[in-house]
């Protein structure tokens, strides 16, 4: 496969995914904002989304407050924003329509019509009550696109590709949401466990679908280190850490068959997996949650990095 031809899939899988871990971000981030609270922090959960999507010196630069009408606007719909939904999706398509014959049409056409959709909606006309609906669109049609990609796509390069884009994209928004939300929203002594607190916690496993899935494995109230425990070495979450480094390393090693060569990506991407499987959040907290997702976060670029050097990616 062409690198050109092969960075375009490895982009598109990242910007589908990111567009719905936009629309995942910008609901946890609404849900909080909505929560009663005292004196003037009303709007600073936005501050840590932003910060969690990387967005906050783009925003920053465009407005001097933090207001909810301004930022779903920025993460939803500013083309000047790379990361908005908007951008993400239209990324995807233009990648799509450029390698339009590695694509299913089922792929094409859930990729081509959520653009389309989305690229109608008036962003002025989204009202409080009209967002929730909006925000499960986009999940929705992201799981489309990913549902045609895994049912229609032969098993080779175009299928490999797409697979580590997904997962290299999710394991990075795992992680931020972890490091900024966790700090942020770690509530002080005395607010441990109330009615507010949980909804906090809560806010943050829907953010990743794991809302429900938590109480079934933990069967117990929310916890701070279990919770990150379930987001970093959970092997049966499909959104932590370690269930994205297990899918990166399934799909480096089918390439490495197909291209019959293992270059320095595949060793970064199996001693992260290794660090990964060997850990324990006892010593991941003694040692500092925000240092150990830190260090994840720079493994995961510079594995980004070395795929794209070793596969001759372009543009």
């Amino acid at each position: 496969m062409l690198g050109r031809t092969a960075n375009d899939l490895y982009w598109l899988a990242r910007y589908v995914e990111r567009a719905e871990n936009m629309a995942r971000l910008t609901e946890v981030g609404y849900r909080i904002v909505l929560l009663p609270r005292d004196g003037d922090g009303t709007h600073e959960e936005w501050r840590s989304t932003l910060a969690s999507a990387g967005c906050a010196q783009g925003y920053f630069a465009k407005h001097e407050q933090l207001t909810t009408r301004d930022v779903i606007n920025y993460l939803l719909f500013d083309f000047s924003n790379p990361s908005s939904v908007k951008s993400c999706l239209a990324a995807a398509r233009r990648n799509g329509r450029a390698q339009r014959t590695s694509l299913t049409r089922d792929m094409w056409e859930s990729l081509n019509s959520a653009w389309m959709e989305f690229s109608n909606i008036n962003p002025s006309s989204v009202t409080a009550g009209e967002l929730p609906r909006i925000l499960d669109w986009v999940r929705s049609r992201s799981a489309l696109y990913r549902g045609a990609l895994l049912n229609t796509i032969l098993r080779n390069d175009t299928f490999y590709f797409s697979q580590l884009g997904t997962f290299l994209e999710r394991a990075d928004n795992t992680a931020r949401i972890l490091d900024v939300k966790y700090y942020v929203l770690l509530p002080q002594i005395e607010m441990v466990g109330g009615g507010v607190d949980n909804v906090q916690w809560g806010a943050i496993l829907r953010s990743v679908s794991a809302h429900r899935s938590y109480r079934w494995v933990y069967k117990q109230n929310y916890r701070p280190w279990k919770i990150a425990e379930y987001l970093i070495l959970n092997q049966a979450m499909p959104r932590s850490l370690r269930s994205c480094y297990d899918e990166i390393n399934i799909s480096l090693t089918d390439i490495a068959e197909l291209y019959g060569a293992k270059p320095a990506c595949h060793e970064t991407a199996s001693s992260t997996r290794r660090l990964l499987a060997r850990g324990n959040i006892d010593n991941i907290f003694q040692s500092g949650l925000h240092e150990f997702i830190e260090d994840f976060i720079v493994r995961n670029n510079r594995l980004g990095n070395e795929v794209a050097e070793a596969y001759h990616f372009t543009g």
